[in-house]
């Protein structure tokens, strides 16, 4: 299946490519989308932010501990139900997101150099139709499995 095979190896080029931009930064390839949707949605529940960036609690969990102990978030026991923990971005994590959403266009500008604007425009279309898709099938087996 050379499609997957293709997407992973895209995923797998834009980590690196991060990685080296985001030297120095303490921010690693994996814990630039934590950045970016704690700072969209300040207080989000760890557990809701686990189903909105489509990783494990865990993993969630360990991430959120290495980007609290470098200053970029904060936790906080959720006064309503203590058993939930809200995620805030501290300043440090704002800052971060300039040169996040920077390097993102970055990437992307290199990558989709040579196409045509058409071209970008129906990558960008096909590959978010793709991407609600995928969602949508995760959603369905979480529900399924949920029964």
């Amino acid at each position: 299946m050379s499609f997957m095979k293709d997407i992973g190896e895209i995923y797998r080029c834009a980590n690196m490519f991060r990685t080296s931009k985001y030297e120095g930064s303490q921010i690693g390839s994996y814990q630039d989308s934590y950045i970016i949707h704690i700072c969209k949605n300040p207080g989000v529940a760890q557990d809701k932010l686990s189903r909105i960036i489509y990783v494990h609690k865990s993993n969630v969990a360990r991430q959120l501990a290495s980007l609290e102990e470098k200053g970029f978030v904060e936790r906080k026991a959720d006064s309503n139900d203590k058993r939930n923990l809200l995620v805030y971005p501290t300043q440090k994590a704002y800052e971060a997101l300039v040169k996040i959403k920077a390097v993102n266009k970055e990437w992307k500008d290199k990558l989709l150099q040579n196409l045509s604007k058409e071209q970008q425009i129906l990558v960008e279309q096909v590959t978010d139709m793709l991407a609600k898709e995928a969602k949508e099938i995760i959603e369905s087996e979480v529900r399924e499995s949920e029964k």
